[in-house]
């Protein structure tokens, strides 16, 4: 880490970046105060911003780089596609080795396609079990994000004064300006709440498209579902009609086959996104042959016509490919062994301080809270004043320790990590930890 002169070049560029980008930014997650580190380069799971601040990165652009930055056999491969071109009006062999690929990891991807980003595979996902189902209401979980659809955002950010009763949340906008339509045309349930959550899609069940889940939701408190709550929807689901949706876009690095590997799922559409694309935008569909019919031009009726400019344009498709290759069982195995080591270690610091705080997570991802009991569900992890205040506290400590952390203060893994890097990690936890009780 080197110290900031009294105008850094990110300062500067930020000052330049205001006066030609709304808010100085194109994504929200990359501000900080005072102004934004700019990135100069990223090699292996370090980060070195324009003014020689190097960082061990835990955020990998959103938990979308499994492999870290610049990973060799990505750089070859896409190297190799960009002499060949980087865009056809033509369908490339890439495509479908990469669509081979990954249908070979879980037989619940009977056919696949391939789209520009997470949201577009999660708004792909609620048209293609509207038109399969010919139903237009869809469920999700309170506080659960399932990217930027009008459907998906409902309710992705309630507060106390909105949220309505657990018994029956409130649908609650995220965008102002948010057609009621769509409001009404989504059931929100709590999470790991089976009764709860069972009379509100009774209380609709000739209307129910599908069931939209994240097994692990970030937002919703980053702790797996509860098993009982998944089975039942799941029974819920294949008794009325409806389809269950799994947003995997995060959570597909857990296990080879995904997270729903774990619990013996078979999602009737799956929507991935982030590691899959190897660092490049992507997204993808996937689930039961007849469901996915619904988008086939060659099929008696088209219910659901697809497609995009750059949809599986080759250098992503090249590029995901090389990233999924890498990250076999064994690679899958062994980050998930240094996040438990993380975890464990941050456990233990949390003893050893006593701080008001809990570690949730599974597979290669975790999450600090400022809480001492780990959140069951989007309510209980609501942050109160102090505790946000403690969690910036704490974000802003690794910062300055030379750690970059997903803005909840949670982590994701990429396969250059090792032990050294979770180590410094969990030692600048309890260091922050100790910092924040010195402060109350």
């Amino acid at each position: 880490m080197t110290t900031e002169q009294a105008t850094t070049r990110s300062e500067s560029l930020f000052a330049r970046a205001r006066k030609v980008l709304a808010g100085g930014v194109s994504r929200n997650t990359v501000l900080r105060g005072p102004h934004p580190p700019y990135a100069d380069f990223g090699r292996g799971c370090r980060i070195t911003d324009l003014d020689g601040n190097s960082r061990i990165d835990f955020s990998n652009n959103m938990a979308s780089l499994i492999h870290g930055h610049a990973f060799p056999p990505i750089i070859e491969a896409v190297t190799a596609q960009l002499q060949r071109g980087s865009a056809f009006m033509m369908a490339t062999e890439a495509e479908v080795r990469y669509a081979e690929h990954l249908a070979g990891r879980s037989a619940a991807f009977e056919r696949l396609r391939f789209v520009n980003s997470g949201t577009e595979a999660l708004m792909a996902a609620l048209k293609a079990a509207r038109a399969f189902t010919n139903r237009a209401k869809v469920a999700k979980v309170e506080g659960a994000y399932h990217g930027g659809y009008d459907y998906a955002e409902v309710s992705q950010e309630p507060k106390p004064e909105n949220w309505g009763s657990i018994d029956h949340p409130n649908s609650v906008p995220l965008t102002h300006g948010s057609p009621q339509s769509a409001l009404q045309d989504v059931l929100v349930m709590p999470a790991n709440d089976v009764d709860r959550a069972i009379a509100i899609l009774d209380a609709h069940r000739s209307e129910v498209a599908c069931v939209l889940l994240d097994l692990m939701p970030h937002r919703a408190g980053l702790r797996p579902a509860d098993p009982a709550f998944i089975a039942a929807i799941r029974e819920w689901t294949e008794r009325n009609g409806a389809l269950l949706v799994l947003d995997e876009v995060i959570t597909f690095r857990t296990e080879v086959g995904g997270m729903q590997q774990r619990y013996g799922l078979r999602a009737d559409l799956t929507a991935l996104g982030k590691i899959i694309g190897g660092g490049f935008p992507v997204g993808a569909l996937a689930g039961r042959a007849d469901v996915m019919d619904v988008m086939n031009p060659q099929a008696s009726k088209l219910l659901y016509p697809l497609s995009g400019t750059f949809s599986a344009n080759p250098v992503t498709m090249t590029a995901g490919l090389a990233a999924m290759q890498h990250y076999d069982a064994a690679a899958v195995a062994r980050l998930n062994a240094l996040a438990e080591r993380a975890m464990h270690g941050i456990r233990e610091a949390i003893g050893r301080t006593n701080a008001e705080a809990c570690v949730t997570g599974t597979g290669s991802m975790f999450r600090v809270h400022m809480k001492r009991t780990p959140p069951l569900d989007y309510r209980q992890q609501f942050l109160s004043a102090d505790e946000s205040k403690r969690l910036k506290l704490l974000l802003e400590h690794l910062f300055q320790e030379g750690f970059l952390m997903i803005n909840t203060c949670s982590a994701t893994l990429s396969t250059p990590m090792t032990e050294v890097e979770i180590d410094a990690l969990v030692d600048a936890v309890e260091g922050g930890l100790r910092r924040i009780a010195s402060m109350h």
